[in-house]
């Protein structure tokens, strides 16, 4: 597990620029990709509020997690914050929540074409093996 976690450190930056979606207003016009650093600059020019929880979600906790998680597996760390970093990867998790949750707004919109691309699942996947690793992690008990 301690290697799994610091393959983490890695893959959620790589997660970060991967393509999460692909869309389009018209079929007829170039979808654009939309990563999880490209749609934060986005944020950031329109709701910077928004934009400063999203990039909370969606990058600090979970990196925040993996790198507490890495001291804890190397005893650099005291176990007892294991809840405070599980903590952090349910805050992870609501940005999964939220852009299911946009994929399904747009959608039912009707003139935009939607698309998820392999970030989206490297993402996920990030954020799942880390939940993983997590329970892993935890004292017997």
């Amino acid at each position: 597990m301690k290697f799994l976690n610091l393959a983490l450190l890695i893959l959620f930056p790589l997660a970060w620029f991967a393509p999460l979606l692909r869309a389009a207003l018209l079929p007829i016009f170039g979808m654009d990709e939309i990563s999880v650093i490209t749609g934060l600059q986005a944020l950031w020019e329109t709701d910077p509020a928004l934009a400063l929880l999203v990039t909370f979600l969606a990058i600090f906790a979970p990196y925040a997690k993996t790198i507490g998680l890495a001291l804890l597996h190397w005893n650099l760390l005291s176990p007892r914050t294991l809840p405070a970093l599980e903590l952090l990867g349910k805050l992870a998790m609501a940005d999964i929540f939220l852009i299911a949750l946009y994929i399904v707004i747009v959608k039912g919109a009707g003139m935009v074409t939607i698309e998820t691309a392999w970030g989206l699942y490297l993402f996920s996947g990030c954020i799942l093996a880390q939940v993983l690793i997590s329970w892993k992690s935890k004292p017997a008990g």
